[in-house]
Parts: structure tokens; sequence; C-alpha cells
């Protein structure tokens, strides 16, 4: 099984497709896809660049990631791994 994953435009974070084609931004509200609905959903997204920025497609069991960028893709799921570096702009930018 497969599931989209992008970035979306307006913010850059992390999104998947969910059912009736709808964005999601949590990895378990994601849509499981065959082979033959994923290319289609693939195309799909790549026609709608207003919102998804670079789609790709990930290889799943269930929605845990798996293949060869499993590490990147749980990562990319989990959100950013910078901690809390809007609050950290915002201090430094009034100090």
């Amino acid at each position: 099984m497969k599931l989209l994953t992008a970035n979306r435009l307006n913010d850059g974070r992390v999104v998947y497709l969910g059912e009736a084609d709808a964005v999601v931004e949590a990895i378990d509200a994601a849509r499981p896809l065959d082979e033959a609905a994923a290319e289609a959903a693939l195309a799909q997204a790549q026609s709608r660049p207003s919102v998804f920025v670079n789609p790709y497609l990930i290889e799943v069991e269930g929605r845990a990631p798996t293949g060869r960028d499993r590490l990147k893709e749980r990562i990319r799921s989990a959100g950013p791994s910078v901690g809390h570096s809007l609050g950290f702009a915002t201090r430094n930018e009034t100090a």
C-alpha cells in the first residue's frame, strides 16, 4: 500500500491525501492506496500546485512508513524536529 504526501504551499507543513481527496496533516488520517489508485492520486495532486508542493508516494504497512525512506518519513510524520523553533525566533527578535 502507499500514501501520498507533500508539503502544503501556504505554510510548508507536511500533508497527506485523505478520504474524499481531503488534505490532512496526520499520517493516521491519510488514505492508503493500492498501486493503481496511488498513481492516479499522484497525477491529481501534481495538478493541484496551489496545495501540494512536490507530491510523492511512500510505501506503508498500515500507515507506518516502510522501505528505504522509512526513517525520513517517520520524522516528517511526527512534525518539526527542531523543537519550538517559532518560540526561539520570537525570543531572539525581542532581545
